[in-house]
């Protein structure tokens, strides 16, 4: 890694959060207008065409190595957990708000630090099982408004979104568990360029792709941010990683939920027909804000890295 310098790290960092801030709540304004599983394909068909040209003119794509005899299941199984993560995530949003989306989706990465501990003989410090605790508690700080509706299960829809939104989170635990299992074989962007192909294909016959022809010149401009917004987030996440601990990255990347509140709570004032912002009281910022610290303190490891430790590309791929 070279020379640490925050003064690159930091703005590259801060990209990559207002990117995954702002993907939700892009997502759910088209998804008014078009089908989760279009807008799913419409994402994995552009960021095929723009990588695949990017990395294929560059020739720095070798995706034989994936389909070798001791990669291939993992290469499957990597796959559709970050195909079924894209799916359901854009499913769970047509129940619920981007802001609780982005809260609950925070157990993505606790999930595949679990994993880690129980399959890949990892440690946890304990600061970091403080973090998984703090992350826990900020749930139920979080959605203290609506426990008494969840528990009985008046609001179906609501806890349907919510089951979509934990279904993500699970799968893209997977893909990120077996993806650490590829990285020691093949270079991540041979994963993601084959992952963004294989959702162009598989999603397809689930997809409606003439039905963009009524959208206005709004939900385009939806649609392009989309495409563009996993290329974007993830090469100038990768690029502050060159500049700037790792440590320091993930605490910066841990404010995208709450920016993500923010720009909801902004968004509903202003323009009321576009989204509905979570309800929110002082309990659920607090939970909000122990979210983030909690996500804070898991992902930054203490000592010497595992052989196994979370590598760069090792994020959130919504």
């Amino acid at each position: 890694m070279a020379q640490s310098n925050w003064k690159i790290g930091l703005p590259l960092a801060l990209i990559t959060v207002f990117m995954w801030a702002a993907l939700p709540i892009a997502l759910k304004g088209l998804l008014k207008h078009i089908s989760p599983e279009t807008a799913t394909w419409y994402r994995f068909a552009g960021a095929a065409l723009l990588a695949g040209l990017y990395y294929g003119q560059a020739r720095q794509l070798k995706l034989r190595a994936l389909f070798s005899r001791g990669l291939l299941l993992f290469t499957l199984l990597a796959v559709a957990g970050l195909l079924l993560n894209y799916l359901t995530y854009a499913s769970g949003l047509n129940y619920i708000t981007p802001g609780a989306a982005q809260i609950v989706i925070q157990l993505a990465p606790l999930l595949l630090l679990t994993s880690s501990v129980l399959w890949l003989g990892e440690r946890f410090s304990p600061r970091q099982w403080s973090g998984v605790a703090l992350v826990v508690i900020g749930l139920l700080l979080f959605f203290n408004q609506r426990l008494d509706e969840l528990v009985s299960g008046v609001d179906s829809d609501y806890l349907l979104g919510l089951g979509f939104i934990l279904i993500a989170a699970v799968s893209w635990a997977v893909y990120g568990f077996f993806q650490k299992k590829i990285l020691a074989r093949a270079t991540p962007q041979d994963l993601l360029v084959l992952i963004y192909i294989a959702g162009t294909l598989c999603f397809l016959p689930m997809a409606d792709p003439l039905d963009v022809a009524h959208l206005g010149w709004l939900e385009w401009a939806l649609l392009a941010f989309l495409t563009a917004n996993t290329l974007i987030a993830y090469g100038a996440f990768s690029k502050a990683l060159a500049h700037w601990e790792a440590s320091s990255v993930s605490a910066t990347l841990s404010l995208v939920p709450v920016i993500t509140l923010l720009f909801g709570a902004l968004i509903s004032n202003i323009w009321p027909d576009y989204i509905a912002a979570e309800p929110l009281n002082w309990i659920s910022w607090t939970g909000a804000g122990a979210v983030v610290l909690g996500s804070a303190l898991a992902a930054i490891r203490s000592g010497r890295r595992s052989k196994h430790a979370l590598g760069p590309d090792e994020k959130i791929a919504n």
